[in-house]
C-alpha cells in the first residue's frame, strides 16, 4: 500500500471513530429511540419472524446462533437488528465496521478478549480486506484464528482459540462478499424498504419517546416522503419538530410538516434534488437511456457508490428506474412524473 492510500485508510479510520464517539454523545444527551427487542421493532415482518425463530432455537439448545449476515439499502435497521438479537440472546454486544478492521491484528485484538456467545457485529462487512477475510474464516468455522508471526524464512503460523461467538454482519453490497465468506453465514436475510403504515407505527413510537405530538395526519406525510426508511424518517420528524416548535404549536399537523418537508426539497413522492435531478439529467442528456452507472456517476458529479448504495434502490424500487443489460433507462412512471413537475 503507498502511502497516500495508507494516509486515506487512517483518515477513514479515524473518521468512522469519531462517528461513534459522536453517536455516544448523542445518545448520552437524547432518550434513545432505538427499538430493543422484536415486540418495538415495527415492519420487516418476514425477517423478523424467522429471526426470532432461530433467536428461540438457539437459547433452546444453549449454543451460539450461527451467523447472521444482514443485507439491503442503508438505513433499513440493520445495526438496530444485530441489537436486538444481542439483547433477546442476552449476550454481549461488540460492534465494529469492515473499514476499521485493516489488518488480521486488529480482528484477533476484538476475537481474543470476548466472552463466550458474544454477538460481534461487523457493518459494512463487504469493505474487509482479503487478508482480514481469510483469518475471520476459521474464526467462524473453527472458534480460532490463524496469525503469522515474524517474516520471511522466519515466519511461523501460531493458531489462537477464540470463544464461540455470533458474526453479524450488515452490508449494502452483497454480490461485493466473496463466495467463501458469504458461504459461512448460516442465516442470511434481506431488508425491504417499509411500507406508509409501518413507518407510522416507528414515528409515533420515536414521537413518544422524544415527548413530541404528532398528528395522524402529520404522521402520514412524513412517512410518505421517508423514501421507505427508518432512519430518514427519524431524522425527518426532528426536523419538522424544529418547524412546529418555531411556529409555536403543541403538536405537529399535516400543514407545518409539509412545510418542513418542503423546505428541505422533499416532493410528496418522497424524491429529493438529487433524485429529481438523476431522473431529469437521463431524460434531458440521455434521452431516457440506456446509460451507464459510470457516465452517470460523471455526469452528476457524484460517487458511483452513493449512486448505487443510497440513490438508485428507492428509484428502482419506486419503478421509476429499470436496470437493462446496456445500463439504466427512465420507466413510463419517472416520465410521467417528470411530466408533472414542470
Amino acid at each position: 500500500m503507498d502511502s497516500s492510500n495508507s494516509k486515506n485508510v487512517k483518515i477513514e479510520r479515524l473518521s468512522i471513530a469519531q462517528e461513534l464517539i459522536e453517536d455516544q454523545q448523542l445518545q448520552e444527551k437524547q432518550p434513545s429511540i432505538r427499538p430493543g427487542s422484536f415486540k418495538d421493532y415495527p415492519g420487516q415482518e418476514d425477517v423478523k419472524k424467522n429471526l426470532e425463530v432461530y433467536v428461540g432455537a438457539s437459547r433452546k439448545r444453549e449454543r451460539p446462533l450461527d451467523h447472521v449476515i444482514l443485507h439491503g439499502a442503508p438505513g433499513l435497521g440493520k445495526t438496530t437488528l444485530a441489537n436486538i438479537i444481542a439483547n433477546e440472546l442476552c449476550v454481549p454486544f461488540i460492534a465494529t465496521s469492515g473499514p476499521a478492521i485493516d489488518k488480521p491484528g486488529d480482528l484477533a485484538g476484538i476475537l481474543t478478549g470476548i466472552e463466550p456467545g458474544t454477538l460481534v457485529f461487523i457493518d459494512e462487512i463487504h469493505r474487509l480486506s482479503i487478508k482480514v477475510e481469510e483469518v475471520l474464516y476459521s474464526a467462524m468455522e473453527d472458534f480460532a484464528i490463524d496469525i503469522i508471526i515474524g517474516q520471511g524464512a522466519s515466519a511461523r503460523s501460531v493458531r489462537m482459540d477464540v470463544a464461540p461467538f455470533t458474526l453479524v454482519g450488515a452490508t449494502t453490497r452483497l454480490s461485493l462478499l466473496s463466495r467463501p465468506l458469504l458461504g459461512r453465514f448460516g442465516i442470511q436475510e434481506r431488508l425491504e424498504f417499509y411500507d406508509a403504515n409501518a413507518l407510522k407505527q416507528i414515528l409515533f413510537r420515536s414521537a413518544k419517546i422524544l415527548g413530541f405530538q404528532l398528528s395522524d395526519e402529520a404522521s402520514h406525510e412524513i412517512a410518505t416522503r421517508s423514501r421507505g426508511t427508518p432512519r430518514l424518517a427519524n431524522r425527518l420528524l426532528r426536523r419538522v419538530a424544529d418547524f412546529a416548535d418555531m411556529e409555536g404549536l403543541v403538536e405537529i399537523d399535516r400543514k407545518v410538516a409539509d412545510l418542513a418537508l418542503t423546505r428541505q426539497g422533499i416532493d410528496s413522492a418522497g424524491l429529493d434534488r438529487v433524485d429529481r435531478r438523476i431522473l431529469q439529467i437521463m431524460q434531458e442528456q440521455y434521452e431516457g437511456g440506456p446509460v451507464g452507472i459510470d457516465t452517470l456517476a460523471v455526469t452528476l458529479n457524484e460517487d458511483r457508490d452513493t449512486l448505487e448504495d443510497v440513490y438508485e434502490p428507492y428509484l428502482v424500487y419506486r419503478g421509476y428506474i429499470a436496470r437493462t443489460p446496456r445500463g439504466r433507462v427512465l420507466t413510463n412512471s419517472a416520465i410521467a412524473y417528470l411530466r408533472s413537475t414542470n
